[in-house]
């Protein structure tokens, strides 16, 4: 039978499955939030479209702030309000212990062994509370700050050098260099990334971040899973597997050295090679590896992908760049490098990244499963093993909660204790709940480092022939919400 006709054959028995269990969900269908009618099989995916943050938003403002959506074989549930948020994450937080994984996060079972991906229990905890301790407390990060004000340095110096040279930055690219050359210090003590040149490292680890964001009809309709047409599990495991044997080379040569009594570096790598000596039950080097997989992958995209979005609003804005820029020049001077005691003492500048969270959040969609049995919410059924959408985009641009969304305007975030902690259901750029990102302390460090950094030193304007109503905002979905135009600039010395 050739390729073709087993195609069509599990389609067909794709179809008499689903008529065999429309009856119980027309019973259910009653219960369950509104949403647009779904059609025979597809479901809603030509609703979803290739930009689901913004067509889904579209729906909600139709459907309300609870919404159901058949996406293939899958229910989905789309929250588009602080308070469905809040329910979700808070109210009801034990219904939804789970992650969604995909065909590409399954990838040599990186799900199975991934602090982002594990279900709640002894594993996940064991690994959370690795990563607060040795990583991001404030003991660590305060211990670290050292090697941050090293790689600003660096940054300033490679624009320094397009300023004498009359080469415009892409700023994307810069911000991706120094949080991976950051990440890789703070983990490995090497650099890994080079302004002037893609290594291989961060190549690998961009493509990661596009296939793990890449929607798949593998994973809304199962059968298609093992044809896999777009290719997405084919590059994941490429990717996932060319990380997972760099690392697995670094760990050798590290404990090589350690045989040979050479000097003990002083990074993560060392710290968590000594609780596997200790404990192997506690930590294994599979999960050593795939720990720096999402440390890796999902810390360089967030932060990189924030930076460039606060620098093209400040150039779309040109009276938030002055106004930015005084202040930080004020504060700072002209010469002092910029401190994380500093930040405290900027207040614009942390209303600027804020409302940079707000209006562009780096993930649009907080993802959660239900766990168990069939939930009530409102007066709504969330059926068992849903994919939940919380659209904090959605929120981000909501006229009743923020006045002119569409305009980037951070004096709104002045005169208010609102906080991007997960405390406020309005703004959660790292999510909220027990599944919080726990890498939001050095995040929120490195993104105002970057920007204040970038506006203390230089002047900036767009490519000639650019003007700032021009800035093109078209979004790129991966792992998180990328510029799909890269945004290129000049800098001058002021």
């Amino acid at each position: 039978m050739d390729l073709t006709a087993s195609f069509l054959l599990l389609c067909l028995i794709w179809a008499c499955f689903h008529l065999l269990n429309s009856n119980s969900r027309r019973r259910r269908s009653a219960k369950l939030p509104p949403g647009p009618y779904p059609f025979p099989i597809i479901g809603n995916i030509l609703h979803f479209g290739p930009n689901p943050h913004q067509t889904v938003t579209k729906l909600s403002k139709i459907y309300g702030p609870l919404m159901h959506l058949r996406l293939g074989s899958i229910d989905t549930i789309v929250a588009s309000s602080p308070e469905m948020a809040k329910e979700i994450l808070q109210t009801h937080h034990q219904a939804f212990p789970l992650r969604s994984n995909t065909a590409a996060t399954r990838a040599f079972d990186h799900h199975a062994t991934s602090v982002a991906f594990l279900p709640i229990g002894d594993q996940w905890r064991n690994l959370r509370k690795i990563c607060k301790e040795h990583m991001f407390s404030n003991q660590r990060l305060q211990a670290n700050e050292g090697l941050r004000q090293e790689k600003l340095q660096k940054l300033v110096q490679y624009i320094q050098e397009c300023c004498v040279n009359g080469r415009t930055v892409d700023i994307g690219h810069a911000a991706v260099v120094t949080s991976l050359n950051l990440m890789s210090n703070t983990v490995l003590s090497v650099d890994s990334a080079d302004y002037n040149t893609c290594q291989e490292l961060e190549d690998i680890i961009c493509r990661c971040m596009r296939v793990w964001g890449s929607p798949n009809l593998g994973d809304y309709f199962g059968f298609l899973g093992l044809f896999d047409p777009q290719g997405i599990k084919r590059e994941a495991e490429f990717c996932v597997g060319k990380l997972l044997a760099m690392f697995d080379s670094i760990i050798d040569q590290r404990v090589e050295a350690s045989r040979n009594s050479q000097a003990r570096k002083t990074d993560l790598l060392e710290v968590l090679l000594e609780i596997s000596d200790g404990n192997q039950a506690e930590l294994t080097r599979n999960e050593m590896k795939h720990l720096f997989v999402d440390l890796f992958v999902a810390g360089v995209d967030t932060t990189s992908g924030t930076v460039e979005w606060v620098m093209t609003e400040l150039l779309r804005n040109p009276h938030v760049m002055s106004k930015l820029k005084t202040e930080v020049r004020t504060v700072l001077g002209a010469n002092k490098q910029i401190e994380e005691s500093d930040i405290s003492k900027l207040p614009y500048l942390q209303a600027v990244i804020k409302e940079a969270f707000r209006y562009h959040p780096s993930g649009p969609f907080i993802t959660r499963v239900k766990d168990g049995n069939d939930l009530q919410i409102k007066k709504y059924v969330i059926p068992k093993n849903a994919l939940i959408l919380i659209n904090i985009w959605a929120t981000g641009r909501d006229p009743s909660i923020w006045p002119n969304p569409d305009s980037f305007e951070p004096e709104r975030f002045l005169d208010t204790e609102i906080d991007v902690k997960g405390h406020h259901f309005e703004l959660l750029p790292f999510g909220a709940g027990r599944r919080i990102c726990p890498g939001m302390p050095l995040a929120y460090r490195m993104v105002h480092l970057i920007v204040a950094s970038l506006v203390q030193n230089f002047d900036w304007k767009l490519e000639p022939g650019v003007a700032p109503e021009d800035v093109d905002l078209s979004e790129k979905l991966g792992i998180s919400l990328h510029k799909a135009i890269p945004l290129k600039a000049v800098p001058t010395k002021p």
